[in-house]
């Protein structure tokens, strides 16, 4: 599980940092690609083989499920880490995430997401003036209701 908030910059080889407390459970080879809302998603290798396990599923013949099966892979990438903990990002990553120079990372639970910082501060304060909202209708939808 990832959890946490993490404030980093990018380098001018377009390096971030993946806070210590993710590193171990990525793994050795990860994947990062578009996200939704404008961040970047990390996914270990297992959780990456499950996706494409999913996108290889939807039909080819359905142009909705091509647009999202290649706008998902195309933008991916495989990624190591180096000796300082750090990933270089490629430009059409930094670019779609429109990440100037700061940027934060996050734990969403099964995944890593890496946000502009200006936009995870905006969308951060829209989430916490929503939350409880967002959480009632949950649990109106589950059996088990809010934990």
């Amino acid at each position: 599980m990832f959890i946490g908030e993490y404030k980093h910059s990018l380098d001018n080889k377009n390096r971030v940092i993946i806070p210590a407390k993710f590193r171990e459970a990525l793994g050795e080879t990860f994947f990062v690609t578009i996200g939704f809302e404008g961040s970047l998603d990390v996914y270990t290798q297992e959780d990456w083989d499950d996706i494409i396990q999913e996108l290889s599923s939807y039909s080819r013949t359905s142009r909705d499920a091509r647009l999202y099966v290649r706008h998902r892979t195309s933008k991916a990438t495989e990624c190591t880490l180096d000796g300082q903990g750090r990933i270089q990002l490629p430009q059409v990553l930094i670019d779609s995430a429109k990440i100037d120079k700061k940027c934060v990372v996050i734990g969403a639970n099964d995944h890593i997401e890496i946000w502009a910082e200006e936009r995870w501060t905006q969308y951060d304060s829209l989430s916490d003036e929503t939350f409880e909202e967002i959480a009632e209708r949950l649990s109106k939808e589950t059996n088990n209701g809010a934990r």
